[in-house]
């Protein structure tokens, strides 16, 4: 049988070197780390009344800079993105017995964070072209219970967002943006992030822009800002003297950003469109290289919408192309082309899940409730996750024009290899391995 002469079949590879690493961290990061070590000041924070309640000089600074870049009223900075999750579910007051709706198909941190507070993850399916949260299918499971919708802005797409603020003003629910993966992500002229309610970026090592770990919360609400600011940092200390009516959740942690990781994200904020651009260019570089290639589909962008590729999502079709997703998947990575196949399993898959154990040993709080997770919950997200998903992530690498070309070839060469890859099916997929 003819062909290229594919890597996984003993031919030369078409990338032969790893990719080099990103690198996003420059003079201007290693200048503001040495000013806050020279201050000898590492923390601001002090977990009582007064100036330092709100942090240090770098950790304010570095909220004014991003309320200015995202033209939001409130920014509160944390030390996760997760930590601020958890500390929303707090400040809008999620109870014991509380439903709040979330996606499938995300990092775990988005289901686990109304679990702190007692609340009820409740698991609407995605739509299958950027996968966020289906409206129709969050319309479904509003129940006088539900609390709030928790959305996520997944691979660096937003959501639906506009559409489900309008579903949760409807329902007089709280809307929150998971927008962990899309700093620059647009909806027609809003942020990604800002459309909801509050919304949480991260700042962690593998993000477009990063202080290591960390993560801002964003919201044009005061009282939820206070709250958040609260719960950030031992509120139980500040009740009386800021004389707060509402103890709810007001079990402080200490959640608070250092002075060193403020300085290093003012330093990434001042170049965030250009290290989100630069993804942005490598993967539409390759959406338009593979986009006559039958059975791989490229990544969707809603018309008005923004697309920052935290991850660049191929959709396989094995059935159009006699191929499993795996095998195709082995081949692309012998020819040096760093994949995934599939993303995580739907998180209802979880054994916390399955099993129904989360905060002590009697099951809370899912011994609150008859709500129950079994498979085919989310049949969208089951169908895209096990049969049709390939991954890059490019956050990792230095893609510059010639790389880009390099992986477009190597899915190329793999994709006019598929004949020869069919014998490589195993025996109980014989409908492939026959195609």
């Amino acid at each position: 049988m003819t062909g290229p002469d594919l890597a996984l079949l003993g031919g030369r590879p078409v990338l032969t070197e790893p990719l080099p690493p990103y690198q996003s961290i420059g003079p201007a990061e290693r200048a503001a780390v040495l000013a806050v070590l020279d201050s000898g000041c590492l923390s601001g924070f002090f977990g009582s009344p007064g100036p330092g309640f709100l942090g240090g000089p770098q950790v304010r600074a570095f909220e004014a800079a991003w309320r200015r870049q995202y033209d939001v009223a409130h920014a509160v900075s944390v030390n996760s993105a997760t930590s601020g999750l958890i500390a929303l579910m707090g400040a809008i007051g999620i109870s014991p017995g509380d439903e709040v709706i979330v996606p499938p198909y995300s990092m775990s941190a988005t289901a686990m964070a109304p679990i702190f507070y007692g609340g009820i993850p409740v698991f609407a399916d995605i739509e299958p072209e950027t996968f966020g949260l289906d409206p129709q299918a969050v319309a479904k499971v509003i129940t006088p219970r539900t609390k709030a919708i928790l959305v996520v802005n997944l691979f660096g797409h937003p959501a639906r967002l506009a559409e489900l603020r309008r579903l949760a003003d409807t329902h007089g629910l709280y809307l929150i943006e998971d927008n962990a993966q899309a700093p620059l992500g647009r909806e027609g002229d809003r942020w990604a992030g800002t459309v909801g309610h509050a919304g949480v970026f991260s700042l962690n090592y593998h993000k477009h822009i990063h202080t290591g770990e960390g993560g801002m919360c964003v919201t044009d609400d005061a009282h939820l800002a206070e709250r958040l600011q609260l719960i950030r940092n031992h509120g139980e200390n500040l009740v009386d003297p800021l004389d707060i009516p509402d103890l709810t959740n007001l079990v402080g942690m200490n959640l608070r950003m250092t002075e060193l990781s403020a300085a290093v994200g003012l330093a990434q904020l001042a170049h965030v469109e250009r290290h989100t651009t630069a993804r942005e260019r490598a993967c539409a570089h390759l959406s338009a290289a593979i986009a006559d290639l039958d059975g791989l589909t490229p990544p969707h962008v809603r018309p008005g919408c923004r697309h920052n590729y935290y991850c660049w999502v191929v959709l396989f079709d094995e059935h159009s192309l006699g191929l499993s997703r795996d095998t195709f998947c082995r081949a692309l990575a012998a020819e040096g082309f760093p994949v995934r196949a599939g993303y995580l399993p739907p998180l209802y898959d979880l054994p916390l899940f399955r099993q129904g154990v989360a905060i002590g040993k009697d099951g809370f709080p899912f011994n609150l409730t008859q709500r129950r997770y079994p498979p085919g919950l989310c049949p969208t997200v089951e169908n895209i996750e096990h049969r049709q998903l390939i991954l890059f992530a490019p956050c990792p690498y230095d893609l510059d024009d010639d790389r880009s070309a390099a992986l477009a070839a190597a899915i190329r060469k793999v994709h006019a290899g598929i004949p020869q890859l069919r014998g490589l099916e195993p025996q109980d997929r014989p409908e492939l391995a026959n195609a």
